[in-house]
């Protein structure tokens, strides 16, 4: 483990996306709340903000932090069709929030496949991808594929 102890303590941010694509009639069954499983959206923003939270245990090497905010975002996508995911995570640490995003976007999309899959099996999960981090020794990023 990558030793943070002289580094400064400051506010850093990570956004994070990603996407499921299903076929037209699942996503019109998710998005009309009538999903076997129960209410998909809630329990898959919920399952990232927890992803989150635990990414120092699934993620060997990676420094357990104190959480500011886990914001999690599913938007309905009906061009794709499927669902958008983005992921905002904040922290005031010596180290920064990248893979506690990039964490929260994937289980959400696994667990949107999970509560989805009796209506579909080939949904896919795609385009997980780091699109801004702020604050640290190392500057800003912002992805030059996504919007400000």
């Amino acid at each position: 483990m990558v030793d943070v102890s002289a580094k400064a303590s400051t506010r850093r941010e990570a956004v994070a996306a990603g996407q499921v694509r299903m076929s037209r009639s699942t996503f019109e069954t998710l998005v009309a709340g009538n999903a076997p499983k129960g209410d998909v959206i809630t329990t898959a923003k919920l399952a990232g903000i927890m992803a989150a939270k635990q990414t120092a245990q699934l993620i060997p090497l990676c420094h357990p932090l104190p959480l500011s905010k886990i914001d999690v975002q599913l938007t309905p996508y009906p061009e794709l069709p499927g669902y958008q995911i983005r992921v905002q995570v904040v922290t005031t640490s010596e180290t920064g929030v990248e893979m506690e995003a990039l964490t929260a976007v994937s289980v959400t999309a696994l667990t949107l496949y999970d509560m989805a899959k009796a209506l579909e099996k080939s949904m896919q999960i795609e385009c997980i991808r780091l699109v801004s981090k702020t604050g640290g020794k190392s500057g800003d990023y912002y992805s030059l594929s996504e919007e400000k």
